[in-house]
């Protein structure tokens, strides 16, 4: 009867603990990333009446008699099921699907959890803001650009820098060049030069306006002169010889000289319009003018001169323009326009710069022209530049505040492809698709990727990664310590943690602006609660039942 009595005992015991459980999943049912528990019985060592023995020559063989003392919990163990993924609009949140941990430091250890709704402390640090422990990354995204630092396992958000501006060295051309086509009216070549030549603070100044008296001069006349560089509509040099500039020397005699180097009425004509410097080719057609104008009297005076001449119309019977936004070492914004003008060889092309917008210091006529890009005549294909010519896919730009100029190279595709530049039939579609520079910034707002980067969106709209967010993996995670708060430690039989990324080495994914829910489902949980108290119902009845016949033993014996 003893037996009875102890047997029950410990069926209340233990389905006491199985109620307890069901209990503390229901109570978590919608806890961020909580797993659930389930509780696994056994029955305790049984008593042995009689042992088994073997048969005989005269009699079978019998069992043995045993009978068991009651049940005890063989486990308690966590299920490591995945929760259901739901979407949460922040974009801090990040949920994983799949095996893994999140990896936070609570400054003396690694923890290791599923829940993962972080944030950004004052310190610019991503935590978890309901304990303050610091999420941790991997690998060295984000500290070439300054963001992370080296050494430093915690995340650094920077919305504290600011990233630094990138100079344009890069600009990528792409499209077609038509084979066939050609403009209604064939263009002459027309310069302009990029500063416009002013008198009395501002008004524009005319032909008869003294040299001297030009807003763009400065100090007192003693040897100063003023010399013509630059090239012909055929490509063969100017020459000149410079013209002396004195006390009554004006814009006319400027203009009259330039046509004599120019040889006007042959191949160009220099012309003053509202202030500028005009150069117009004589002729229409495929044209290499170009021009350039530099003054010297020592240390007596300065008369500024333009730091180019802009191409207005380009000469040519094709002529396909383009136009793009770059960028200066400081993050300075200026237009680039460029055109590809056919030229007079059978499938070649020039690109020349146009013009640049902002304060230029100085354009040079040979760095402004990329010449003879060739197509291959039987399909079209992009062949390179020409190698007798020699030229180089680049053009030098020096900006107001640089004292060296800035190299920007064209990209116009793989030789032998069409992934560029391409001179097929029909029209003229080729363009400035990209390029690599950018102004300063800084960081408006974050994201997290598939495979745990976290990417940073600036205010001059440049994406940057920021960091890669640890995950940790275990050979037993269902061995994890639960330390509460939704965190786990490592225990002697869950392994040590290897350190990975999302999608790496059996790591699941990231879900970004998502959070994992609990894997408690209310139906099993309630399922369990009944078996636990259909159990503990049983039980108790057991020791009801053997307590009255002990009741009854009792009464006979007095």
């Amino acid at each position: 009867m003893s037996f009875a009595l102890s047997a029950g005992v410990t069926g209340l015991q233990a389905h006491q603990k199985m109620l307890d459980i069901a209990g503390n999943n229901l109570a978590n049912v919608n806890t961020t990333a909580f797993k659930t528990s389930r509780v696994t019985f056994s029955e305790l060592l049984s008593e042995t009446i009689q042992k088994a023995s073997q048969p005989t020559s005269t009699s079978g063989g019998t069992n043995p008699q045993q009978m068991g003392s009651g049940v005890g919990i063989s486990g308690i163990s966590p299920n490591m099921t995945q929760g259901n993924i739901v979407n949460t609009g922040n974009s801090l949140d990040v949920a994983l699907e799949g095996e893994g941990y999140f990896v936070l430091s609570d400054g003396s250890q690694n923890l290791y959890t599923r829940a993962g709704a972080f944030a950004v402390d004052a310190d610019s640090n991503l935590v978890d803001p309901a304990t303050g422990y610091r999420v941790q990354r991997i690998g060295n995204v984000g500290e070439s650009d300054g963001f992370q630092i080296a050494g430093v396992s915690d995340i650094h958000v920077p919305y504290d820098v600011t990233m630094e501006a990138n100079a344009t060295t890069s600009i990528t051309v792409q499209g077609n060049l038509s084979a066939d086509g050609a403009l209604v009216t064939p263009q002459a070549q027309k310069l302009v030069s990029n500063i416009t030549y002013t008198t009395s603070n501002g008004t524009a100044a005319e032909d008869s306006t003294l040299i001297s008296a030009l807003d763009q001069f400065s100090g007192s006349l003693n040897s100063a002169t003023l010399s013509v560089s630059g090239y012909k509509r055929d490509g063969t040099a100017l020459t000149d010889t410079g013209l002396s500039v004195t006390a009554t020397t004006d814009l006319n005699d400027l203009i009259a000289h330039l046509n004599t180097v120019l040889d006007s009425g042959n191949n160009a004509t220099a012309s003053l319009v509202n202030g500028r410097i005009v150069i117009t080719d004589d002729t229409t057609g495929y044209s290499r003018s170009d021009a350039e104008l530099t003054y010297a009297d020592g240390t007596s005076s300065t008369l500024t001169t333009p730091a180019y001449f802009e191409m207005a119309t380009v000469g040519g019977e094709e002529v396909k323009e383009m136009s793009i936004t770059a960028y200066d070492s400081v993050g300075g914004k200026h237009v680039l326009s460029g055109a590809f003008v056919r030229t007079d060889t059978p499938n070649t092309w020039d690109m020349v710069l146009t013009s640049v917008t902002g304060n230029i210091s100085e354009i040079t006529m040979d760095n402004r022209r990329i010449r003879s890009i060739e197509f291959d005549a039987s399909d079209g294909s992009y062949t390179g530049l020409n190698a007798t010519v020699g030229d180089t896919p680049q053009f030098e730009v020096t900006f107001g505040h640089d004292t060296s100029p800035q190299t920007i190279t064209i990209s116009m595709g793989t030789v032998g492809k069409f992934d560029g530049l391409t001179q097929l039939a029909g029209s003229s579609t080729a363009v400035a698709s990209k390029q690599d520079g950018y102004e300063s910034g800084r960081l408006s707002s974050v994201s997290v990727d598939n495979e745990g980067i976290v990417i940073g969106s600036f205010s001059n709209g440049i994406k940057k990664n920021i960091a890669t967010i640890q995950i940790g993996l275990f050979q037993n995670a269902s061995a994890l310590e639960n330390v509460g708060s939704g965190y786990f430690t490592p225990s002697a039989n869950s392994g040590v943690a290897m350190a990975t990324q999302a999608r790496i080495s059996g790591a699941g994914t990231v879900h970004g602006g998502a959070l994992e829910k609990s894997n408690a489902d209310v139906a099993t949980e309630f399922v369990a609660m009944i078996q636990a108290q259909s159990g503990f119902q049983a039980n108790a009845k057991t020791i009801k039942v053997a307590s009255e016949i002990l009741q009854e033993l009792t009464s006979l014996i007095t």
